[in-house]
Parts: C-alpha cells; structure tokens; sequence
C-alpha cells in the first residue's frame, strides 16, 4: 500500500498484485476528479450532467432525470455523440445545434466554461426549452479530464 496525495488530500492506494496493476498517478486523478465531480452532483437539487474527457455521459443526477425525460439506469453510459442525437438539441429558430456547439461540448472539447438557452427533445419525446451552463474539469492547465453541466427548464413566456 502506498500513500498518494492530491491537492491536500492523501489517500491510500494498494499497490499489490492481488488487486491487479496499480494505477498510474495521472490515472488516479482522472478516477478521482470524475468520482468526486459525480459525487458532487449527486448531492445537488439542481439538474446536472458529468461527461468524461472523451465527451462520454458517465452520469446525470435525479434531479436531471424530469427534464431530461428518463432515468440514468435507463440512459445508461452514452458517447457524446450519442447523447447529443438523442436530445436533439434546437436554437430558438429550430436549426440544430452541433455538438461542438453545446455547452458541454464546449468544456470538454476546449476547455471553457460556456452558457446557451436552447431546445431539446428528452427520452419521453416532450421538447423543453433549457438553460445550461458548463464548466470543464480541468486541475491543471491543458489538462481536460471532463466537464460537468448544470442545467434547468426554462418557463416560457406566453408569447413566445
């Protein structure tokens, strides 16, 4: 067993065969940064989404799941562009939105924080208007181990 610390935190990490290769450290915090940011979601009342650094829907949260029109268990791991067919997302025009274009497209391809309004379909087939807002995890400089999106239904003016 070996002691690894991370940003003030050690952690004990077994390091023998009867628990197969260990992990490289740069392993261990891509493990850990996903764990914790889907963790942190986990707890929040706000809707919330945690993709991998290759764009891959590794969680959404509950409170997620009557906006998004389905489950996690039924949505399953997802690449990114599964899921962002699957949302069919629209600007207020009704012209799709690319997956580059997305939030979370945006943090976990280039690394910034990004905010849009649009429209998607959800897994029950109803089309809401959303806000989302994401952030990139990034503990390093050029280093992209993900992004986590908040997001919420927008309520729509009658006249829109």
């Amino acid at each position: 067993m070996g002691l690894t610390r991370l940003g003030g935190w050690s952690f004990a990490v077994l390091r023998t065969p009867a628990y197969g290769p260990s992990m490289s450290d740069d392993s261990m915090q891509r493990n850990l940064i996903l764990i914790l940011a889907r963790d942190l979601t986990s707890r929040l009342a706000n809707p919330a989404a945690v993709v991998d650094a290759e764009g891959t829907l590794v969680y959404f949260n509950e409170a997620a799941e009557p906006v998004l029109g389905r489950t996690y268990a039924e949505a399953g791991e997802l690449r990114a562009r599964e899921w962002a067919a699957a949302m069919d997302p629209r600007d207020a025009s009704g012209d799709p939105i690319p997956l580059e274009e997305l939030p979370l497209g945006v943090a976990f391809r280039e690394g910034r924080p990004t905010h849009r309004a649009l429209r998607i379909t959800g897994g029950d087939g109803v089309v809401r208007h959303v806000e989302s807002t994401a952030i990139p995890l990034c503990p390093r400089e050029g280093l992209i181990l993900g992004a986590v999106a908040l997001f919420w239904e927008r309520r729509q003016d009658p006249d829109e």
